[in-house]
């Protein structure tokens, strides 16, 4: 992981791109906050959706688990995460300067600046090495501290590029940060504390300075090794929640394959044999067809019978309802007024409505409003308010669900909701993304096409 945080952080980074325009007027009663998007992901460039799981994806399922530690935030990690590489040249731009205006013998050991024609042509060298030299400290961190290392017993030679240690320093921090080898990492600080004892002597310093130096340079070099850790931690656990989330997934997928193969495979291997021992005596002995059509028809009802009744084990208490037509986006404002006599603002719009959507993307749009929405209810906190957003086109479906969040929070482990709601998107061969807001509160964003295949 000698570049791992920064890569994963990237990598997190390019996954919740989306190519989405911003809207220069929000509709009345938008509750985004500042620069969030009004526009719906229709109304961007197309995007072609994919009913295979990408790495993307993949990372998106763990995620899932526990939106309230969702993603690593880039909107708040500062330069050195948003452009690691802009931030690592300015860094080794500003520490160059910093050593070149820095006098290392003020009067009194007090700080003073010098001019540029006090430098000598060898210690402008040395200097610009030093400090050029940061901009690998992510990719070549034990490199780089050689170099500066290096640099900084050449100063002892050169009394006027004293302020080299300053890049040494920096470098012992990319050490502690970014080499995952302790050993290698232990050796490069072991040689940073050498160095400082060494140069005491040479320079006739205190004790008191020994000391300060020596605990200096062992603090810069454990902050960083302390991030790094940190970083490793947090990824090990990203991808334990992921793999948990894929098993999730998984096993649910068998479990209902296996109860569907017990409750159809007996019954409809029985109504296929009995048809076709009806089809061969049909004319010569009616009435054994006919027997055999009554036991086609008794394994069917049976069939139908279990088929309920596993669908009703595997439906949630508070779909158990008097069987009837699967819902559909014409029934969304019926389910927005329900959430609102249940006590949660909801502002709706839709449009381009159409009734012509196949059955099973018609019912998973449905599905995820009412997760969404459901998820609102639950953790977005009393006097929370919510927004459904729906477009139909020739494309597909777009959703928009989001709320201001100023309650409660998602507990760990409590994402399974967000699971199904991206399962049903993806074996639609689309895509859905949900996360929390900048300002607090959840946005849940979708897109179903209409044309594809489920993966």
């Amino acid at each position: 992981m000698a570049a791992g945080d920064g890569a994963e952080v990237a990598a997190w980074r390019q996954c919740r791109r989306q190519p989405t325009e911003r809207s220069a007027a929000p509709p009345e009663g938008w509750i985004g906050g500042p620069g969030e998007s009004a526009a719906f992901p229709h109304e961007a460039e197309a995007q072609p959706a994919s009913g295979r799981v990408t790495a993307c994806e993949a990372m998106a399922y763990g995620t899932s688990m526990d939106p309230s530690t969702s993603r690593p935030s880039t909107a708040g990690g500062g330069p050195f995460t948003r452009w690691p590489r802009v931030a690592d040249a300015v860094l080794a731009l500003v520490v160059f300067l910093v050593m070149l205006a820095v006098s290392p013998e003020g009067p009194n050991d007090e700080v003073a600046f010098r001019a540029v024609g006090e430098v000598s042509i060898a210690a402008l060298i040395v200097l610009a090495v030093a400090g050029g030299v940061l901009y690998w400290r992510r990719s070549r961190p034990l490199a780089v501290f050689g170099v500066t290392l290096g640099a900084t017993v050449l100063s002892l030679g050169l009394r006027d590029a004293g302020t080299v240690g300053i890049a040494m320093l920096f470098a012992l921090y990319g050490v502690g940060r970014y080499v995952t080898d302790d050993r290698w990492s232990w050796i490069a600080l072991a040689g940073a504390l050498v160095f400082v004892t060494i140069s005491s002597f040479v320079d006739t310093v205190t004790v008191a300075q020994i000391g300060f130096g020596l605990v200096l340079v062992f603090v810069v070099w454990y902050i960083g090794r302390r991030l790094r850790i940190r970083g490793e931690r947090a990824a090990l656990l990203e991808r334990e929640q992921a793999a948990e989330a894929r098993r999730a997934v998984v096993e649910e997928r068998t479990r209902i394959a296996r109860e569907l193969h017990d409750v159809v495979a007996h019954r409809v291997s029985l109504m296929t044999v009995q048809a076709g021992a009806a089809k061969t005596i049909a004319v010569d002995d009616p009435e054994g067809a006919s027997r055999a059509m009554q036991a086609v028809e008794t394994a069917g009802r049976q069939a139908l019978d279990e088929l309920r009744h596993l669908l009703g084990v595997l439906r949630p208490e508070a779909d158990r309802e008097v069987l009837g037509p699967q819902p559909g986006l014409a029934e969304v404002p019926r389910l927005v007024d329900q959430f609102r006599a249940a006590g949660l603002e909801v502002a709706f719009t839709m449009d381009g409505a159409r009734t012509d959507l196949p059955a099973r993307v018609d019912l998973s749009a449905y599905r995820i409003v009412q997760e969404a929405l459901t998820n609102a209810l639950k953790h977005a906190g009393p006097g929370a308010r919510a927004e459904v957003r729906l477009h139909t086109g020739g494309r597909g479906v777009d959703i928009e669900v989001l709320d201001d969040g100023r309650g409660g929070t998602i507990l760990t482990g409590s994402g399974h909701g967000i699971v199904g709601m991206r399962e049903r998107a993806l074996l639609l061969g689309g895509r859905l993304d949900a996360s929390q807001r900048p300002g607090g509160g959840f946005h849940v964003v979708a897109h179903l096409p209409l044309g594809q295949e489920p993966a």
